[in-house]
């Protein structure tokens, strides 16, 4: 494996870093993210082994825990989230990545936890369907669900993976226009929203809805849709019948038992059985075939070892040396 722990790096150096979020921001461009997480699966890591997420209750709030190991390296991301309807003046989640030496397990690099989520998270979900993007020449209508932080870098990410491969027109959907969207805007719920939905072979829904924000009759047949908001098992942003006749991808299925509700809510509605998905590794690695012809769902959750993969090439500088 050709991307070694940037941990080592700083150890040698006798020094620890801290990275702000302009410094996360800057270190990693998407393309090395999306490449450090296909590298570590193609490189036989089992995401079913990564630890689960740990959430532990405060007096104020609540703290979330995602430690992983991987080759030459451990971390562990620290949160914590505000409670529903707090007064205090804070963003709602706040947090720090700690990158430790795999061996040494000595602390090398902090990083903003913010910075680090933000270009992980469409990292995960782009590199899950690398192929099937780029298997085409033709130019690519993107539609994205949610103007926010998160719909913001999968434009991004989509945009840095499929240059000089096919050109990528991006178009934002949402209950109101950002002043500074550098993209075109479609109201939700609008005709116009329904008819660039309709038109689109990418789809990502980045939203904070709990219930069903896109439905089937608004999609083509055979489109890709990436959904990255829900993250607990009783709230989602697909109505079932998205989901039914598709090809369910997830990171891993014991991750999408306890925080997929897309998934785990169409399940319990008949739309799909739990032996029909199929997993990120299983994509990734050539061992499971999406079909051109059949719609492609990705409903990712977030896990440990995606923040520990692309925290390696932060720390590193953003020399990913990763190859598909």
């Amino acid at each position: 494996m050709r991307l070694r722990c940037a941990a080592s790096t700083f150890y040698m150096l006798g020094r620890m870093r801290n990275l702000e979020y302009s410094e996360v921001m800057s270190a990693v461009a998407p393309r090395a993210a999306v490449d450090a997480l296909r590298e570590v699966l193609k490189g036989g890591f089992d995401p079913a082994t990564d630890p689960h997420r740990q959430k532990v209750a405060l007096p104020h709030g609540e703290m979330h825990l995602l430690p992983s190991a991987l080759d030459g390296a451990v971390g562990v991301k620290v949160l914590g989230i505000q409670p529903a309807g707090s007064t205090v003046d804070v963003p709602l989640v706040q947090g720090s990545y700690l990158l430790m030496g795999g061996e040494t397990l000595t602390p090398e690099v902090v990083m903003d936890a913010a910075a680090l989520t933000e270009v992980r998270t469409p990292a995960v979900a782009v590199a899950g369907v690398l192929d099937r993007l780029r298997a085409s020449s033709e130019p690519l209508d993107c539609v994205i669900v949610g103007a926010g932080v998160q719909g913001r870098a999968h434009a991004r990410t989509v945009e840095d993976v499929l240059e000089g491969v096919r050109e990528v027109s991006v178009t934002f959907i949402s209950r109101s226009e950002p002043a500074d969207l550098p993209y075109p805007w479609v109201e939700s719920g609008s005709a116009a929203a329904d008819e660039v939905l309709g038109k689109a072979g990418l789809v990502v829904v980045a939203t904070s809805a709990g219930e069903p924000v896109v439905v089937d009759r608004q999609l083509r047949p055979d489109a890709t849709v990436l959904a990255v908001g829900a993250h607990t098992v009783d709230t989602r942003e697909l109505h079932e019948d998205v989901l039914r006749g598709a090809q369910v991808i997830v990171e891993d299925v014991g991750a999408a038992r306890r925080e997929a509700g897309d998934v785990a809510i169409a399940v319990e509605k008949g739309a799909l059985a739990w032996d029909d998905v199929v997993t990120m590794a299983e994509v990734v690695r050539g061992e499971v075939a999406l079909d051109p012809a059949r719609r492609v769902v990705f409903k990712t959750v977030g896990m440990p070892w995606e923040d520990l993969a692309v925290a390696r090439v932060v720390g590193a500088g953003g020399i990913a040396g990763c190859d598909t």
